[in-house]
């Protein structure tokens, strides 16, 4: 991933005034459509997708999950289209053999089959992390933005970590589990927890730190290797870009495409810091694992913590100052419009955790909620 031996500054003086390629995986339970109840029917419902489907569809975790993956876009219209076609082929695959795809981030109700896929390294991970590895199925979100140059890409780690939290509660899409409110608009960022290598990532000051970081952490057992990095944002281990992993899976593909813009604006604004030589803010481990809980708490609709300032904030206050902070970098991308008005959609509709919440309050049974969401799965 190293671009030359320029320093960071020198290599995004060279990156910042290109527009930055994205890409992104979204991952989706399959419901049983009677019990919704998460059905095992992964291998099944990749294999019912046509050739062209599959080769963007991934092998998960959990045989209730199905993952898909957009190609290498350089516009937000490009990916919002590859996405609704992911989407669509999923869904019909998902049917054709007797479920339905969901876009919700955690179990709703019940997983009766907690076995992961049959592969070598899944068996290994179900082993050493024990019961944890079958806890009922979560869903995410991962964008990648393009950064051509590893040392580039863990400065740029380090300048978004304040950041991710907000992208976190912007994403929430699991409030209910176990057929209940759970009190938390992301149980799947509550429940990721419990995962050792998961959460905020460190501040690092190199690759070098980066990979010393990481064989201490595989020593100690709380990574069973070096691609366990699962930190809310990473340099990715197999393509040149920043991986942003933080969210939830969104209900539509209007709402991906939202974060996504907000997230390569964000890569993009610490690009340009890099290069003229402006430090990212160091914020506390232990304050920025509190962002992160109170996100996945609150969601959009309470306070937030914000780590720069170590105060709490409205919600939206913070998400209004991540589309100030970055603005100069959805003008260069041409993406202002397309995040404005997805942003005007969620103050007037509220997130996923939010519809959610007001359908099951409203008197709406979860199953009647989850056919909801399937049927926004497919939507524009």
């Amino acid at each position: 991933m190293a671009l030359t031996a320029l320093s960071p500054a020198e290599v995004a003086a060279t990156v910042a005034g290109q527009t930055l390629t994205v890409g992104v995986e979204e991952e989706f339970l399959l419901l049983d459509p009677v019990s919704w109840h998460n059905a095992p029917l992964c291998e099944a419902a990749r294999d019912a997708l046509p050739p062209a489907a599959r080769e963007h569809s991934r092998v998960e975790f959990r045989r209730s999950m199905m993952e898909m993956v957009s190609p290498v876009c350089t516009s937000l219209s490009q990916l919002r289209r590859h996405l609704l076609e992911n989407r669509s082929a999923a869904a019909d695959a998902a049917a054709a053999v007797g479920a339905r795809l969901v876009a919700v981030a955690a179990t709703p109700l019940d997983e009766p089959d907690t076995s992961v896929v049959d592969t070598p390294r899944f068996h290994a991970i179900s082993r050493h992390y024990g019961p944890i590895a079958h806890d009922p199925a979560l869903c995410g979100c991962h964008v990648h933005v393009g950064v051509p140059d590893r040392e580039l890409a863990i400065q740029v780690c380090n300048a978004i970590r304040p950041w991710l939290p907000v992208v976190q509660a912007l994403t929430a899409n699991s409030p209910l589990h176990a057929g209940a409110d759970t009190g938390h608009a992301s149980w799947r960022g509550i429940a990721l927890q419990r995962w050792p290598s998961l959460g905020p990532p460190p501040y690092l000051e190199s690759a070098e730190d980066y990979a010393r970081t990481v064989e201490e952490l595989v020593a100690t057992g709380v990574m069973l290797d070096a691609s366990m990095v699962l930190w809310w944002a990473r340099p990715s281990s197999r393509y040149p870009t920043v991986e942003v992993r933080v969210g939830d899976v969104s209900p539509t593909a209007a709402e991906t495409v939202l974060v996504a813009g907000l997230v390569r604006a964000l890569v993009a604004t610490a690009v340009a810091d890099i290069a003229a030589d402006r430090p990212a803010p160091r914020v506390s481990d232990h304050l920025l694992r509190a962002a992160h809980w109170n996100a996945a708490h609150a969601g959009l609709d309470g306070t937030l913590t914000d780590p720069r300032r170590r105060t709490t904030r409205p919600a939206w206050s913070l998400v209004d100052e991540l589309v100030a902070t970055v603005g100069d970098a959805l003008d260069r991308h041409g993406d202002r419009d397309v995040v404005t008005a997805g942003l005007a959609r969620l103050r007037r509709h509220g997130n996923g955790a939010t519809r959610q919440r007001r359908a099951f309050g409203e008197g709406a049974s979860v199953p009647a909620v989850l056919a909801e969401l399937a049927a926004a799965t497919t939507s524009g």
